[in-house]
């Protein structure tokens, strides 16, 4: 099982991945300058705002692809249906 997820950045920036443990995973952007992504090391700390449930990798891939590709609003949009109950969401 994968996720494609969504981190809030100090700079209200949004940043897109996929992991198959997304709780480490945003640890890792708060605090590696190794593991985190280059985009989120200069607007630490990140907040995971939305986490959604996929198959294979393959389909988080093109997930996350879909999702890079929307306009700020169309994200903004896809936060108001965020999952909850996940280890590390917060409310924003």
């Amino acid at each position: 099982m994968w996720f494609v997820y969504i981190v809030r950045c100090a700079d209200n920036t949004l940043y897109t991945g996929i992991a198959k443990d997304v709780a480490r995973r945003v640890e890792e952007h708060n605090s590696s300058n190794l593991l985190g992504a280059s985009y989120t090391r200069g607007r630490r700390p990140v907040a995971l705002v939305y986490a959604e449930v996929v198959q294979t990798r393959s389909a988080a891939a093109k997930r996350e692809y879909e999702i890079k590709q929307m306009n700020r609003q169309a994200k903004d949009g896809l936060l108001r249906t965020r999952t909850t109950g996940m280890p590390g969401l917060r409310e924003v």
